[in-house]
């Protein structure tokens, strides 16, 4: 293949010497067409022939070429426009600057020289025989317009209008192919469609005659129904029949039932006369026991009298949990009351009442475990005092010791006093309330009675084992309630 560039009818002309009869540049060896050639550039102006209609594959063709031998050529031989299109990878440099690389190659001659120098270079005998003028038979119609319309030699566009119409038959050809192949599928659906509506048709018939075996077995059952229905009629006659003889049966049976239950209600008028006598007669001996009980009592109390005054004992004007109280960082002892001598779990309110009637009871309340139960949706401040006062009532009512313990790092300031025979406790920091509650259950001595109140199952099940009687919060909160 020559190694001069290919002729270009747009380049402008620089002095031309005859080679040949033709015009040619010494510096770059371009053979370009005489002065007067059709498409060159005269002194009169260029010519106005216009850019020929490019088929799209023809278009993509070109801008992939120049596209692969931008990197290739010089920088400063790159027109400005595409220095940057040059520096993108090569599968973005033909997809994102198509257009820039169409426009240079149309407004820039020289730029299409450079790059039809390297794309020939590349094609071989390809482009040897396009810039001849002519091409292979056997070649890409594609590629052979492409270099064509880079290279522009003699009758250029009469390649590129034969490359369109050859790309235009292949298109009409694939349509073509394309019906053909859309019609064929037609038919073979078609042909599947009669198959399978014939087997349809296959299946019917067989429905039909299934239909009409049923239809025969739903007859037979009718009849055999109808008899059927007729025998359970009589049968339905008999049983009314039997039915009013045993109504008369149940009328005389009812009759007879009437009679005894007479007789019994005159048998229970006299047991409750004789039960009456009776509870006259338990209502004197129980005045008797009363009256033995109480000159027990007496004598038990002119003992104790005795007792106290036997061994000198003081009065005293503090209890077993003030102690607790003042002490209170100290630890738990160890000694503790035998279960046996105290109560035993029940979760009855009426419990409650009975509990606090023994002699010098004491009343230990869990006061959280009971306030947010009862009352959890006013503050804890709330919560506090409510539960205070209440207590105070029921101190007041029956006289008995009442503790009441909070859980708390510290005293909470603010409070109110205390009501008359009731004691406000607070854990301290690393202290729980279910801690001291046990303490004040140990401190007290053995056989007296200590009423823990708290719906907590580690706590009742801690101040069971000495002794004490655990009931749920509910028994005291109805207890409040009906205060």
């Amino acid at each position: 293949m020559p190694l001069t560039e290919p002729f270009d009818d747009h380049l402008p002309q620089e002095d031309p010497v005859a080679l040949d009869g033709a015009v040619g540049n010494p510096d770059d060896n371009v053979v370009t067409e005489p002065s007067g050639a059709p498409g060159s550039t005269t002194d009169d102006g260029p010519a106005a022939e216009p850019e020929p209609t490019l088929p799209e594959p023809v278009r993509q063709r070109i801008v992939t070429l120049t596209a692969a031998v931008l990197p290739t050529l010089p920088a400063d031989e790159v027109p400005v426009p595409l220095r940057r299109v040059a520096k993108f990878a090569p599968n973005r440099r033909a997809r994102l600057g198509a257009p820039v690389i169409a426009a240079q190659l149309t407004a820039d001659p020289l730029f299409r020289q450079r790059v039809t120098a390297r794309v020939l270079a590349d094609a071989g005998d390809l482009g040897a025989a396009v810039v001849e003028g002519t091409a292979p038979a056997a070649a890409d119609p594609v590629e052979v317009a492409a270099l064509a319309y880079l290279a522009r030699p003699r009758g250029w566009r009469e390649l590129i209008d034969a490359s369109g119409a050859a790309v235009r038959a292949e298109a009409d050809s694939a349509v073509v192919a394309e019906l053909v192949r859309e019609a064929e599928q037609r038919a073979t659906r078609a042909e599947h469609d009669r198959a399978v509506a014939r087997v349809e048709a296959d299946k019917l018939r067989d429905e039909l005659a299934r239909v009409r075996e049923e239809l025969g077995q739903l007859r037979e059952e009718s009849r055999q129904l109808a008899r059927t229905l007729r025998e359970t009629q009589a049968r339905e006659r008999k049983a009314t029949e039997m039915l009013a003889t045993e109504r008369g049966r149940a009328a005389r049976a009812s009759a007879d039932v009437d009679a005894e239950l007479r007789r019994a209600r005159a048998r229970l008028a006299e047991a409750e006369a004789a039960a009456g006598v009776a509870r006259a007669s338990a209502k004197e001996a129980r005045s008797v026991d009363d009256a033995r009980l109480w000159l027990l009592l007496e004598t038990i109390g002119q003992a104790a009298v005795g007792l106290r005054r036997e061994l000198a004992l003081d009065p005293v004007d503090k209890l077993p949990a003030d102690f607790v109280a003042d002490a209170f960082a100290e630890q738990p002892g160890s000694a503790s009351a035998g279960p046996a001598t105290r109560a035993r779990d029940t979760d009855d309110p009426a419990r409650l009442d009975q509990l606090l009637a023994l002699p010098r009871a004491h009343l230990v309340v869990d006061g959280y475990n009971v306030t947010k139960r009862g009352f959890g949706e006013m503050s804890l401040e709330q919560q506090r005092k409510r539960l205070i006062t209440g207590l105070g009532g029921i101190a007041a009512q029956t006289g008995d010791e009442v503790t009441v313990v909070f859980d708390g790092a510290e005293r909470m300031h603010g409070l109110p006093p205390a009501p008359r025979g009731v004691r406000v406790l607070f854990s301290r920091k690393g202290e729980t309330a279910d801690e001291l509650i046990r303490r004040l259950v140990r401190a007290e001595p053995a056989g007296r009675p200590v009423v823990v109140v708290s719906s907590d199952r580690e706590v009742a099940d801690g101040v069971r084992r000495h002794g004490a009687y655990p009931l749920g919060a509910d028994s005291l909160l109805r207890r409040l309630a009906r205060s």
